[in-house]
């Protein structure tokens, strides 16, 4: 259950949001994720806190946040919205979330920072897709699901923190777009996933299967994504790694249509353990997300492998357990697609969820807070 709060500092912000608090302390805890008690995670849901969709930020209107990481030395985040240049040129924000253990009670965007192409100018309406960020050492990192339908192929990318053009990562075979859909991503359905390890190697995950290694989930069939290990310094792949979607967890309960279940986010918590966002909608039903963890220890490399549908080999994919359903815990999560652990003013840790709102009237740019207990 939880109940309204409007705080005084949500009226005040440059943000006209909404604060949601806890009405008991909801914690869900798995003390041995896929039989690994050394695994142990456990959070506590702290608060929610609402931007309602057409909210505008020096006259641009903010939403579409698809990606968010926070910033220690600043102790501020940045958020991706991944508007492909139509309402405003391509663009990421610097936000300031006062969050503790008790609740979410203000967001402001303190700055927009411009993408830069590799000319230096601003993307053209369509030619980019930005859907993932992460603040490195060297710069900002951030994805691009290109446009299968346009035959742009995806991307990552490391900009300043201007948003000029610093350098791009090497694309594996396989993903490049291809105008018979033999191969290569599907539309809108590319790199949605970034994190980094404390080695330094970017993880970069597909949201559901290339057209080559199968079809996307259904109510009865799950999806192979990939999961690609970049080696940050040169940007080139060490290994890819497959990823068992779920199928779609909920059937409409109204009407017929669209719905689907696909990764929107992947945060790293040791070199070979990370959490999941996997989320989608039904009609009727509504959104749903669900957290995992998985762990990438005695998975298959699979960056050799051409086609996961029709290979002959033996494939292992990625060890996966649930550790959070959002809806079983009495939440009604949004369009969840950031996560990121950040450390709140209260001193506490915490992890924070985003909700891209689509820019649409029937959504909205949501942040949820756990409180995090344990983790590994």
């Amino acid at each position: 259950m939880i109940k309204f709060l409007l705080s005084t500092a949500a009226l005040v912000s440059v943000l006209a949001g909404v604060a949601y608090a806890a009405d008991t302390d909801v914690t869900v805890t798995t003390p041995c994720p896929f039989g690994d008690c050394k695994a142990a995670i456990s959070l506590q849901f702290a608060g929610e806190f609402v931007i309602p969709t057409g909210t505008q930020f020096d006259g641009i209107e903010f939403g579409g946040i698809s990606g968010l990481d926070f910033d220690p030395a600043s102790n501020h985040y940045i958020a991706i919205s991944d508007d492909r240049s139509e309402k405003a040129p391509a663009r990421y924000y610097e936000l300031s979330i006062d969050a503790t253990a008790a609740g979410i009670s203000d967001v402001k965007v303190l700055k927009t920072v411009i993408f830069k192409d590799k000319n230096g100018q601003a993307f053209a309406k369509r030619a980019v897709d930005p859907e993932a960020i992460r603040l490195g050492k060297d710069g900002i990192y951030w994805s691009s699901e290109g446009d299968a339908k346009q035959l742009l192929p995806p991307f990552v990318r490391v900009t300043g923190p201007d948003g000029s053009f610093k350098r791009e990562f090497e694309l594996p075979e396989g993903f490049a777009p291809t105008a018979d859909k033999s191969t290569g991503i599907r539309d809108n359905l590319a790199f949605e996933s970034l994190t980094f390890l404390p080695s330094g190697d970017l993880i970069v995950g597909t949201e559901s299967a290339l057209e080559q290694d199968g079809p996307i989930a259904d109510l009865t069939h799950g999806s192979l994504a990939r999961i690609i290990r970049y080696d940050t310094a040169n940007g080139k792949p060490k290994a890819e790694y497959a990823y068992t979607v779920a199928p779609i967890p909920q059937p409409p309960t109204a009407g017929t249509g669209w719905n689907d279940n696909g990764v929107s986010e992947m945060l790293a918590l040791d070199e070979h353990r990370m959490l999941v966002i996997e989320r989608g909608a039904s009609p009727g039903y509504g959104n749903f997300a669900k957290v995992y963890m998985i762990d990438t220890d005695g998975a298959t490399d699979i960056s050799a492998i051409g086609s996961l549908a029709s290979s002959d080999k033996s494939i292992v994919p990625v060890r996966k357990a649930q550790v959070l359903d959002m809806r079983a815990i009495g939440l009604t999560p949004d369009n969840i697609e950031g996560m990121t652990f950040a450390k709140g003013s209260d001193g506490s840790d915490l992890l924070v969820f985003v909700a891209d709102n689509n820019f649409s009237k029937d959504q909205k740019t949501q942040f949820l807070a756990f409180k995090v207990l344990k983790r590994p």
